[in-house]
């Protein structure tokens, strides 16, 4: 099972993993990306994520696709939020599912790391003294 989703409502981790609930999974790893109140020794006040949404929801379904071809992972969820964020906020939620750890955890990095590097999200960070764009994840 392979559940994709970007959106601009709050996400939820245990909605995440009841997707993935299954007896024969033994191994569930979760990763949940919020947002930061600092970053370079900067209060960040707020970050605004934007996403070319076709083509956002295409590589994080080649992501868990992948991710199904490479490891023995039944389920995988993906799910990334858009527009205003506050730090503690929720930006992404990952989740594998496998009958044993080990896989969940390297699917789960992959995932992430990948996610990074090809998926086209944008943010913007906004200061006390100013914004700026940067990559979605630095």
């Amino acid at each position: 099972m392979i559940d994709i989703v970007l959106s601009s409502d709050t996400l939820s981790i245990d909605q995440c993993t009841k997707l993935v609930s299954d007896e024969a999974c033994g191994g569930n790893v979760i990763f949940s990306g919020t947002v930061r109140n600092i970053t370079n020794d900067k209060k960040v006040i707020k970050l605004n994520f934007e996403a070319y949404d076709p083509m956002a929801k295409s590589e994080m379904r080649k992501i868990a696709e992948t991710i199904i071809e490479k490891w023995p992972v039944k389920h995988v969820v993906i799910h990334h939020r858009i527009g205003e964020l506050y730090p503690e906020d929720i930006a992404v939620i990952i989740v594998i599912a496998s009958a044993h750890r080990n896989a969940a955890f390297d699917a789960c990095q992959y995932a992430i790391d990948t996610l990074k590097e090809t998926v086209p999200i944008w943010k913007k960070e906004f200061f006390e003294d100013g914004e700026v764009w940067v990559a979605a994840h630095p």
